[in-house]
């Protein structure tokens, strides 16, 4: 196996795990924070007062909050990408 296709299968392994982590995240909720990746100033802007930030910085941010389809909703307001956090066993 060349570098070549060796970087290409780890971007294609990559890319399909934060794809199955998105469309996880859209259908169960039940993380109890979630990552939304390259936020923008619109995003935070139209956060609910139940939402709790846990962590912020340039190229991410977690958030919690008690809201049903909270993650869903994240999508809705122009998350690019959310994906769980928070859940057991990672750390």
């Amino acid at each position: 196996m060349t570098i070549k296709s060796g970087l290409a299968a780890a971007s294609v392994m990559v890319i399909g795990w934060l794809s199955i982590l998105g469309l996880v995240t859209m259908i169960n909720d039940a993380a109890p924070a979630f990552v939304v990746l390259f936020p923008d100033a619109e995003l935070f802007d139209s956060l609910s007062q139940q939402t709790r930030i846990l962590s912020a910085t340039q190229f991410s941010v977690t958030l919690a909050s008690d809201e049903l389809n909270f993650a869903r909703s994240l999508y809705t307001k122009g998350a690019i990408l959310v994906l769980p956090a928070g859940l057991t066993g990672c750390g």
